[in-house]
């Protein structure tokens, strides 16, 4: 860090990053990544750090993305449901690569993109 100015730009940076986890009201598309031990073990941070990258990237304002303790299904993990009115989608064997084109077709697109979610997973 060089400058006053740097220092508050990491600052604005994170700040926003705090937002895309906050403030859940009508109307905002949830994203809730699994991050129980379970989770974690099979590589979610960098799964819920990629949706805060893109939803930041893409300056995506109607969606919160946070963290949840286990959602149940730890032989799928990384796991990551997006809710939106009454309709939740469970993906499930998430890596960074999948958020990005779950981002792109799910979030942005609003078509679930099938291949990862729950039920196409065969055991």
């Amino acid at each position: 860090m060089k400058s006053l100015e740097e220092l508050q730009a990491i600052r604005d940076k994170m700040k926003a990053n705090i937002n895309t986890r906050e403030g859940m009201t009508e109307g905002k598309m949830r994203i809730l990544v699994g991050m129980a031990t379970c989770g974690i073990a099979a590589g979610a941070r960098p799964v819920l750090n990629a949706f805060n990258e893109e939803i930041l990237k893409r300056d995506i304002h109607n969606v919160v993305v946070s963290q949840t303790g286990c959602i149940g299904i730890c032989q799928y993990e990384p796991v990551a449901e997006i809710i939106e009115g009454n309709t939740k989608t469970t993906y499930v064997h998430l890596d960074p690569e999948k958020v990005k084109r779950i981002v792109v077709e799910h979030v942005i697109g609003k078509t679930p993109v099938t291949e990862f979610t729950i039920g196409a997973v065969k055991e």
